[in-house]
């Protein structure tokens, strides 16, 4: 039985290294990060954002001011018989994530989502794609890239689902335990954000579920890599509004690099389409 116990653990280490390794390899990591440089150095994808800023602001203070002064102190007595003195900060932590899922089901759906998709598709554009932007909107003559963008011909994939919020809930008393509860929580969402970050992506290349299945798991440890940073973004108290924009951009920022780096991953009816458009030039 030892020696079992010992085969099945090295087993686990070596996927989780060779899992590891292809996230370092992949850079996705860094795209959080980019997404911050390039929203901040590209006015022209501030407009969304500028246009929700102020009620989606109000519903983060509210929801925030809200979840403290309800769930607070029942939590923080709870997590004091696991976590003894280090209760306050995790209960803090806890409320915090908490009230950052709310906030973002909340904004994303009734919110935020149309700018989102505006952000995404507006840093296509800024990235020279047309081609893939317009599989599933106008594309206008002006010289401004949000400008160039018409109308969305499709409803957009649903970011939020029943069972992505039950999973979420059932993860939430690993933050029970001390600092690896919390480190585990975020890994496991980040995990389910990476691929959600691109939903628009997949959409735009007129993927078939089937299609979007394989194409994530053949980069499941970056996606991960890409949602464990963007979580702990979005988890800030109301500056979460302004990092989900970020993470958009971040994320239609590694989806431009897939285009013009895998040129191959392009769906038949945008490679087809991709070659008229070259034709009528």
């Amino acid at each position: 039985m030892a020696d079992k116990v010992k085969e099945v653990a090295v087993e686990e280490f070596q996927q989780a290294k060779v899992l590891a390794q292809d996230a370092v390899r992949s850079g996705a990591y860094l795209y959080p990060i980019k997404g911050i440089v390039y929203f901040l150095t590209h006015r022209t994808l501030w407009k969304p954002l500028a246009n929700k800023l102020l009620p989606t602001l109000s519903l983060g203070v509210g929801v925030t001011a809200f979840m403290f002064a309800f769930t607070y102190v029942p939590q923080a007595a709870v997590l004091t018989l696991v976590n003894g003195p280090l209760s306050i900060l995790t209960t803090i932590l806890l409320v915090l994530s908490e009230s950052s899922t709310i906030f973002s089901v909340l904004s994303k759906n009734f919110l935020i989502d149309d700018a989102l998709i505006d952000t995404f598709d507006g840093t296509l554009m800024t990235r020279n794609l047309p081609t893939l932007v317009g599989t599933d909107r106008q594309i206008k003559s002006n010289s401004d890239p949000m400008a160039r963008m018409g109308k969305i011909a499709r409803k957009p994939f649903e970011r939020f689902t029943p069972k992505a919020i039950i999973r979420y809930f059932l993860y939430l008393p690993l933050n029970m335990i001390p600092v690896v509860g919390t480190v585990l929580f975020v890994i496991l969402q980040g995990r389910k954000f990476g691929p959600s970050a691109h939903a628009r992506y997949f959409q735009l290349k007129q993927m078939k579920k089937r299609e979007r299945e394989e194409f994530i798991a053949q980069r499941k440890a970056a996606y991960t890599s890409f949602g464990v940073p963007a979580v702990l973004l979005e988890l800030v108290p109301l500056a979460g509004i302004f990092f989900a924009f970020t993470n958009t951009v971040g994320a239609a920022l590694w989806a431009a690099d897939m285009e013009r780096n895998h040129p191959g991953t392009t769906a038949p009816n945008l490679r087809n389409q991709a070659e008229l458009a070259g034709k009528s030039e």
